[in-house]
């Protein structure tokens, strides 16, 4: 960020005099809501921060590092007793204080724009780091940022900065949101369409490979025919030889090249007896893994079109939640997971995901579903009795999405999941619901 817009900016926030709530958003962005409602974004990405306003940014996960724990704990109901530019450098910092019964609790909160070394620093009133967002030790920069490390301040820079006026500080931060959205959200946009659309043309080059059932019924007949002329012609038969003539029934020779020796005539009629016999169970079976492959091409193709719908950055990273560093959990490849404002999201990709859902959801989970018609199922977990209600419209939205490309207005029951009982696969009869009006067309 330029200092001359930081410093405007500075003159901008002095007008606030509270910090309400302080938490990160994302891995890198911090949202500060200032007295009652004024939300301000400080975007702390290396060599490409920020700080922008807009209407709403969807907190994609609940973070509790130690860092995040102190910030609440410091600056959550906080008082602003002032806020300067830093040596008239490129760090925003606040001073506040918390009152309690006992006394009162100063602090320092640095937003720190500094190319590579952007960060942000908790203080206290000696100037010591309580947290940091990125630690910094000696050997990557002179300036250590460590707990309980008193922080050195950054040199005076070597040059006097260009002016570059505002007009409305506020409009700017709008825009600032605004353009780096529209070129961020265009670029997540192409990644992750070419990532769905390799899986699902693997997915389709799958389901185009697949036999028929017929053919399936034709190769288990010869495999089970030659079986029995082995046996039949078992004295002609030499160990371990890799070619076989046999004579059919009808006295026509029949020429078979084997894959590899056996030691004997009963273990060839034994790999031709296996071979019929699953190709007989793959043709049984060949209608459950067509339409296992249909299913996951309609998803990959309504998750490609919900990506392309995406108004922005929020939405994509909705979609794209980041794998856990956690225990290996073997994921099940019917059913979706997203993450809305740290409550974990599931939905069936197919029946079978529909049914695990509804098999493993707890009594408290919110169940959702499209009003009184086919969709997939979404299962909300949770314990709590009340979910936020942005919660709820972005579960139900999803819901829409991987159900329908359809641009209309469609209502989303939602209940309990004791609420709902299961009839038959994913039948389900369900009652004490509350309905959600979702519109796609805007």
């Amino acid at each position: 960020m330029k200092l001359s817009h930081l410093k405007q900016i500075v003159e901008y926030l002095k007008k606030f005099k509270k910090i309400a709530a302080i938490y990160r958003v994302n891995d890198t962005t911090v949202k500060v809501v200032f007295d009652k409602e004024d939300a301000v974004y400080f975007n702390m990405q290396r060599s490409n921060s920020s700080i922008f306003r807009c209407k709403e940014y969807p907190r994609t996960k609940v973070y509790n590092a130690p860092f995040d724990v102190l910030l609440s704990k410091r600056f959550n109901r906080s008082n602003i007793l002032g806020i300067e530019l830093l040596n008239e450098d490129k760090i925003i910092r606040f001073k506040t204080s918390l009152a309690s019964a006992y006394k009162e609790e100063v602090s320092y909160l640095q937003f720190e724009f500094t190319g590579k070394y952007t960060n942000v620093i908790l203080l206290d009133g000696n100037n010591v780091v309580l947290e940091a967002l990125r630690h910094i030790d000696l050997f990557s920069s002179f300036r250590e940022v460590r707990v309980g490390q008193k922080l050195l301040d950054v040199p005076p820079a070597p040059f006097t900065p260009k002016e570059y006026p505002l007009e409305d500080v506020e409009a700017f931060l709008y825009e600032v949101y605004e353009k780096e959205q529209n070129a961020r959200l265009e670029n997540l946009k192409k990644q992750k369409i070419s990532f769905l659309k390799k899986k699902l043309k693997k997915l389709q080059k799958l389901y185009d490979k697949l036999d028929s059932k017929e053919v399936l019924e034709q190769e288990a007949q010869n495999y089970e025919h030659l079986g029995n002329l082995v046996l039949s012609n078992q004295h002609t038969i030499k160990p371990y030889t890799t070619e076989l003539v046999l004579q059919d029934y009808d006295g026509s020779k029949v020429e078979v090249q084997l894959e590899k020796p056996y030691a004997n005539p009963f273990l060839i009629s034994e790999m031709f007896f296996a071979k019929s016999k699953k190709a007989k169970q793959k043709a049984k079976h060949l209608h459950i893994e067509e339409e296992s492959l249909r299913s996951k091409i309609q998803h990959h193709k309504l998750f490609i079109n919900s990506v392309q719908e995406a108004k922005d950055v929020a939405k994509i990273e909705l979609l794209f939640p980041k794998r856990q560093q956690t225990k290996k959990v073997k994921m099940d490849d019917s059913i979706e997971t997203f993450w809305i404002e740290g409550y974990k999201v599931q939905l069936g990709k197919n029946e079978r995901g529909n049914i695990k859902l509804l098999e493993s959801a707890r009594a408290r989970d919110i169940w959702l579903h499209l009003k009184e018609r086919p969709s997939t199922h979404v299962i909300i977990r949770t314990d709590k009795q009340n979910l936020p209600q942005k919660v709820l419209e972005a579960a139900a939205r999803l819901c829409v999405e991987f159900t329908t490309t359809s641009k209309d207005r469609y209502l989303v029951d939602y209940t309990p999941r004791r609420e709902v009982t299961i009839q038959n696969g994913a039948n389900v009869l369900y009652n004490k619901y509350k309905t959600l009006e979702i519109d796609t067309r805007d």
